[in-house]
């Protein structure tokens, strides 16, 4: 279970509207970028609540619901694969984090963001690596992120058949690499990744 000494220590300095904020899918060959940001309350009573890595698919399931219905304000950003290629990972990463936090209303009076500064900001925040195993926050944003995107993939999968994006949800798997290499790519790659756009039926997808 997340600890949660972060938020604990944020807290003790009188802010009440704590955020934390996480992406998924920054290392995957295909699908969306997605980040959340999600404000919960100082006793959110969430019994299984950790980084979303951790957490099996039924976990993170149940425990998103339960998430839900206690967050005071969650919000999600999707950054699709064509503007990844436009604009570049990075940059589309931290525009969804910032943005992510923008949208939460009631807007948050502090923020943990899992590993990146995303200022300019209206209120403080800090970048902490590996935020998401100290701050309970940051492990509900993860799980809301993930989720989100996993059942994304699913439907990707369904769309685009052959990939097997419902269990290798995007990232470069043996059996995803092999399927590039048979069909070519499909709208979901990201033809600017080196493992994806310099594959030989780059120009045939």
């Amino acid at each position: 279970m997340a600890a949660g000494d972060l938020d604990a220590t944020v807290r003790a300095t009188g802010i009440a509207r704590l955020a934390g904020v996480d992406e998924v899918g920054r290392g995957a060959f295909a699908g969306p970028l997605i980040a959340a940001a999600v404000i919960l309350p100082p006793d959110d009573g969430l019994e299984l609540l950790d980084d979303s890595k951790r957490l099996s698919a039924a976990q993170r399931e149940t425990t998103l619901d339960e998430i839900m219905r206690v967050a005071l304000a969650t919000a999600i950003v999707i950054v699709e694969p064509v503007e990844i290629d436009l604009r570049g990972l990075h940059r589309c990463n931290l525009w969804a984090l910032r943005e992510a936090l923008l949208r939460l209303d009631p807007a948050p009076e502090h923020a943990i963001v899992d590993g990146y500064r995303v200022a300019p900001m209206p209120f403080p925040h800090e970048a902490v690596p590996k935020a998401d195993h100290a701050s309970r926050t940051v492990a509900a944003a993860s799980i809301l992120a993930k989720v989100t995107r996993d059942r994304m993939m699913i439907e990707l999968g369904d769309r685009y058949p052959g990939y097997g994006f419902a269990t290798n949800v995007g990232y470069g798997s043996s059996e995803h690499r092999a399927a590039i290499d048979s069909l070519g790519l499909c709208p979901a790659h990201r033809r600017s990744f080196a493992g994806v756009g310099q594959m030989s039926l780059w120009s045939t997808a």
